[in-house]
């Protein structure tokens, strides 16, 4: 790398004050500073906290924690792919036929939101933050395998636009920006975010008789109107061509239909065991999220009504993009809740919120994407109610 240093330091003069290209100083910092640490400390001034941890350093241990979802990712987008058409191959070929598919779409969402960062970051005069590092991860994570790429770059743009650089940029931002893009997608392109979108099936594939590529969700609600057990209905899938398919295990494991990386529960597990060991992530939010949706199906359960209102509460758990949003998008540290109080009630309202919504609405099965994206919103009031409780409480013992 020492090559790399001199050539940086070499070309510096140019992009500082008085330069030729003076106006691009702050994208010249970005790459500097991404491949090497920086040389500038804080400002002696005020308060200052010794710590090893930068941002740089901060959102690479992140992406560290999605690593296991998008290896999984990779394998499940090969495995749903030939068990759509019927042929039993090797691992190496699941895994390139997820490469093929899914480090496209992972390079456009960096290309297109890095892009829109620099822009603003040379218009502004102001540094290119760390952050989209996460987001321009995060994206393809919650996308369908097969989405067009132009699909990906307008999403992120619109994201990046409007969710964050509208807001003032890094750390200003209301709502989650990688959920933004995908909410945009959902409303904008509704046709390739929803139904049987989530398996890689090229034009004129030879699919296995009988199959379908719908999710243990769609499933699941569906049982409602077939008159039968949603367990049953989950059981009874893929008979003739995939027996056994949306078992618990397979549920668990990440064995499904879905977004690239959302899928697998036990990878987004690991994944919060990283963010909670390193003290990245919030595991209060993570285990509330848990909680409010684990207590609201217990809670349908015991109402009834419909088959999918009494599936067991485990299976809530386990199915859609719950375990995903609740450590990678739920713990957001600029648009979660900031009290460690309002932490608990922002989670548990997540989980409460995914479940009603997958319940009550047919038309999306899944829920925890706007769960997120309206507790965002709220957050700043749930943080104003819980610090306006303690400072009632100090006043009373104030006055005792």
């Amino acid at each position: 790398m020492k090559f790399l240093r001199e050539a940086l330091d070499k070309a510096k003069h140019n992009f500082e004050k008085g330069g030729k290209w003076e106006r691009y100083y702050y994208v010249f910092e970005a790459f500097d500073t991404f491949a090497f640490q920086p040389n500038s400390t804080t400002p002696p001034k005020g308060a200052q906290i010794r710590d090893a941890i930068d941002m740089k350093r901060l959102m690479m241990t992140v992406i560290i924690s999605m690593m296991p979802c998008l290896i999984f990712g990779l394998f499940n987008v090969g495995y749903q792919h030939f068990l759509a058409i019927g042929q039993d191959t090797s691992v190496g070929e699941m895994f390139w036929i997820g490469i093929v598919q899914v480090v496209p779409i992972i390079v456009v969402a960096y290309a297109a939101g890095l892009g829109v960062e620099f822009i603003f970051a040379t218009f502004r005069r102001h540094p290119v933050n760390e952050g989209f590092l996460v987001t321009g991860m995060l994206i393809p994570l919650v996308m369908p395998p097969d989405i067009p790429l132009w699909q990906v770059a307008v999403a992120t743009i619109f994201a990046v636009v409007i969710g964050k650089e509208a807001f003032g940029g890094t750390g200003m931002n209301v709502v989650n920006v990688a959920l933004t893009a995908r909410a945009f997608l959902y409303f904008a392109y509704p046709v390739d975010m929803a139904g049987e979108v989530w398996t890689y099936l090229p034009e004129g594939a030879t699919l296995v008789e009988g199959y379908s590529g719908a999710t243990p969700l769609a499933v699941a609600s569906g049982s409602v109107t077939a008159g039968e057990s949603a367990v049953a209905a989950l059981n009874n899938f893929g008979s003739g061509w995939a027996e056994n398919i949306y078992t618990l295990k397979n549920m668990f494991l990440g064995l499904i239909p879905g977004s690239v990386g959302e899928t697998s529960t036990l990878m987004c597990l690991i994944g919060a065991f990283i963010l909670i060991f390193t003290g990245v992530g919030s595991w209060k939010i993570m285990a509330s999220v848990f909680a409010g949706a684990y207590g609201m199906a217990l809670f349908l359960n015991f109402l009834g009504g419909n088959s999918f209102m009494e599936m067991p509460a485990h299976y809530h758990l386990v199915m859609g993009g719950l375990a995903f949003g609740a450590v990678f998008m739920a713990t957001d540290p600029v648009t979660a809740a900031q009290t460690e109080t309002g932490k608990w009630f922002y989670g548990a309202l997540i989980g409460i919120l995914t479940v009603l919504i997958r319940t009550f609405n047919p038309a999306y099965p899944e829920g925890i994407m706007l769960a997120i994206l309206l507790m965002n919103v709220f957050a700043p009031l749930i943080d104003y109610f819980v610090v306006g409780a303690n400072k009632k409480r100090r006043l009373k013992r104030a006055t005792v």
